[in-house]
Formats: C-alpha cells, sequence, structure tokens
C-alpha cells in the first residue's frame, strides 16, 4: 500500500471538502478549488478527515493513490495557508515592476519582456525591484508560473546573471584559463 496514500488528510479549521460524483471541492478563506479525482481512486470524507482508497494494485492505481492524496492535501494546504514563491533576478540592468495583473522584465535583451500573471495568481516586487514574490492557493499553478518567469532568462553557468529561485544554489564553472 502506498505509504504517502494510506495516510489521512485532517481538514482544518474554517475549510470544509465537499464530494460530488468526482469532483473534490475544498473551500477556505483563501479561496476555492476544485479537482476531480481518477476513477479507481475512492476518496471519502469522515469525521474532519478525507481518507484515499483504490480499487485494486496495478501498477497505475498504485501511483494515481499517493499521487491523489497529495493533490488533496495541496488544495486543502492551498486554501487555507496560501503557498509562496520567491524568485532573484541577478544581473547588473536587470529588474522587474509589477502592473496590475503583469510583470514588466527587463533581462538584457532589446526589448522588455511583459509576462501576464493567470488568475489567481498575485505577484509583488521588492524595492530594488530584483526580487519578486508569487502567491496563490494551487500550488501546481504557482509552480508552473515561477518556472515560466525563470525560462526567459535562466541562470548562466559562468557568471550566475539570471532569474533563479531564491534558495537555489548554482555551482559556477570557471572561465578560460589565463595564458601563462
Amino acid at each position: 500500500m502506498s505509504r504517502i496514500g494510506k495516510k489521512p488528510i485532517i481538514i482544518p479549521e474554517k475549510v470544509t471538502v465537499e464530494l460530488k460524483d468526482r469532483f473534490v471541492h475544498v473551500k477556505g478563506p483563501k479561496g476555492e478549488l476544485t479537482w476531480e479525482h481518477p476513477v479507481n481512486i475512492k476518496v471519502s470524507v469522515n469525521d474532519g478527515k478525507v481518507i484515499v482508497e483504490r480499487s485494486g494494485d496495478t501498477k497505475s492505481e498504485k501511483a494515481l493513490h499517493g499521487l491523489t492524496r497529495s493533490i488533496i492535501m495541496n488544495m486543502v494546504t492551498g486554501v487555507s495557508a496560501g503557498y509562496q514563491k520567491v524568485l532573484d533576478i541577478v544581473g547588473v540592468g536587470y529588474k522587474a515592476q509589477v502592473t496590475g495583473n503583469k510583470i514588466m522584465l527587463t533581462l538584457g535583451y532589446s526589448h522588455p519582456i511583459e509576462f501576464n500573471l493567470p488568475e489567481g495568481i498575485k505577484a509583488s516586487v521588492d524595492q530594488k525591484q530584483t526580487q519578486i514574490t508569487l502567491t496563490g492557493i494551487d500550488k501546481q499553478k504557482l509552480g508552473q508560473v515561477a518556472a515560466s518567469l525563470r525560462a526567459l532568462r535562466a541562470p548562466d553557468a559562468y557568471k550566475g546573471k539570471g532569474v533563479r529561485y531564491s534558495q537555489e544554489r548554482l555551482k559556477l564553472k570557471v572561465g578560460k584559463a589565463g595564458k601563462k
């Protein structure tokens, strides 16, 4: 049995979990999320706990068991506490500005880059305009937005210039060897 899948999910106060057909609807103080779980997985709510069970022992059912439990746990955590990702911008002249639901990035290209934020994701920039803080309730969507921003100018292997996650550790390569 899946070690992750067999753990029950404890529902915190002010969070409600409803099941309709194959849809899991989680509502909390930060918002609400809906997700359709796989056919072979059974989800039930009992005594303030969400329990995830599978119908058989095939390889795909075992994989979906833990996945379903993790996704529902992420939904519960998202609507109660929310998620946050921090990106650092490293490089001379590299900066970011937030205007409404758009981020304007200057990343060393000949033109500024305009990045539209999807619904449910909010961004803020620090005073120096070199740190972007993304917040949201959907962990998957937040991670995808952070990855898309990082992909606009991934960190350089020699100087480390570019957009990186805040806690990301880079191993820089050495440059050319000097003349002897």
